[in-house]
């Protein structure tokens, strides 16, 4: 059964059949999945429709051979299913409530098989109050949850809440909280990718904040590269980080990026900043900020895009410099686009004390002299461009030995041991080669 595809007959259908009927959730879960509106069904499908092998679409499945079951799993299992449904028909109360139920009877229990349940569980009643409700209002439910898990070992639970609250705080564009939870707490060892990739997109999104570039160009690319293809939205939201913090940068993405098939309707607006960034045309720049302000809005990215206005007057500065060896700076901030002459006069002293270009300023006459065009490799450019080469190959050969499996202390001593006897492996009956089969499969398992 395809989750898009459940109606509230087919969900009370499963309940009744897995929980017996001395069960407390059972008449709660059953009542819930009642559907309110005459006739409404579930993702907008009319009833009565046919499938492909002929069957209606809103038939309930035959649950008759499923016995009821009395763990405490299978109860969570339920109010899990139930709340999903909830949640796709957009029945908020309901689903605020049934997710409040869920989380209070995770919390009497200690189980270690209902680790990755309650996980699931935890992020459909955060998804339910971003939703329905205020996402404020799960914080401090949150934090328990967390300290909850940090004392009872529950590996998937800390990493599910840390993500959890990152979000909850960068909802509210509160990244000075989430950098001190980032900083306190201690993931766990064995972390699955999904959440892997959540953390790293949280994470670059507070260091392109903090000013720090360099690393949340690294995390996102990360969290990009690591992301299920099928997670669409999610990869799409990072190609948006990704393209404003390269162009803080200093760096211009490739065409090719920003106009995939899937992707090309919703870059479109970032397309336009890429544009004017890369003409160094300031007036193209405000015109796109403005016309798809909303839009930026919504992405929360309109901070970083207002900085993005010193590097298109560094861009159109430098392609100034080098197609003019005299200009006035009257004409400056005409072709800039800057209000006037000060401006355009502050502009180019401070590009000229940075070195983003080599000229010199006659004050007295209002003028930018460029100097000759020296030899590239008599710069720091080419060390700069090798050394960013070397750290790359560096990094993953880093990785590489990390990633390594090396084998067990124990087998070391064991062919220690025999060696110090003097005792031949083929001549006492022992085959180290029987040790490695074992110590693979230990591992494996």
């Amino acid at each position: 059964m395809v989750r898009r595809e459940l109606t509230s007959e087919n969900v009370r259908a499963f309940v009744g059949a897995v929980l017996p009927e001395e069960s407390a959730a059972r008449a709660a879960l059953l009542a819930r999945c009642e559907t309110k509106a005459a006739g409404r069904q579930t993702r907008g499908k009319s009833a009565g429709t046919k499938g492909k092998g002929g069957e209606s679409d809103d038939a309930v499945v035959d649950l008759s051979d499923v016995a009821p079951c009395a763990l405490p799993e299978a109860e969570v299992y339920a109010y899990l299913v139930v709340l999903m449904h909830l949640i796709d028909g957009e029945r908020g109360e309901d689903a605020l409530e049934c997710a409040r139920e869920a989380v209070d009877r995770i919390k009497q229990f200690n189980r270690r098989s209902m680790d990755v349940l309650a996980a699931r569980v935890y992020f459909y009643y955060s998804l339910a109050y971003e939703r329905f409700g205020s996402l404020e209002d799960a914080r401090a439910t949150l934090l328990a949850l967390y300290r909850t898990s940090a004392l009872r070992l529950d590996e998937i639970g800390q990493e599910t809440l840390v993500n959890l609250l990152l979000r909850n705080y960068l909802h509210y564009n509160l990244y000075d909280h989430a950098e001190k939870l980032r900083s306190r707490v201690t993931l766990p060892q064995s972390r699955s990718i999904q959440q892997q990739c959540r953390y790293a997109y949280y994470l670059g999104r507070i260091r392109a904040v903090q000013l720090e570039y360099s690393e949340a160009k690294e995390y996102l690319t990360q969290a990009y590269q690591k992301a299920p293809t099928g997670a669409k939205g999610f990869r799409l939201e990072l190609l948006k980080w990704i393209t404003i913090v390269r162009m803080l940068l200093g760096e211009i993405p490739e065409r090719k990026e920003l106009t995939q098939p899937e992707m090309r309707a919703a870059l479109a607006p970032y397309f336009d900043l890429v544009q004017a960034v890369r003409m160094g045309d300031l007036t193209a720049f405000q015109r796109a900020a403005e016309t798809h302000g909303t839009t930026f809005t919504e992405d929360k990215l309109s901070n970083l895009i207002n900085r993005l206005r010193a590097n298109v007057i560094r861009t159109g500065l430098t392609r100034i410099n080098t197609a003019y060896s005299k200009i006035s700076l009257a004409d400056v901030a005409e072709k800039l686009g800057l209000p006037s002459v000060e401006d355009a006069e502050s502009v180019v002293a401070k590009a000229i004390r940075d070195g983003n270009v080599d000229a010199v300023i006659d004050h007295s006459a209002k003028v930018m002299y460029s100097k000759e065009t020296t030899d590239v490799y008599s710069t720091q450019e080419p060390q700069s461009a090798f050394h960013v080469r070397i750290a790359f190959c560096l990094d993953t050969h880093n990785e590489a030995v990390k990633a390594m499996r090396y084998p067990p202390k124990e087998k070391a001593k064991t062919a220690d041991a025999l060696a110090s006897r003097g005792v031949d492996n083929d001549a006492s009956g022992l085959d180290l080669a029987d040790f490695d089969d074992d110590y693979d499969d230990m591992d494996f398992f």
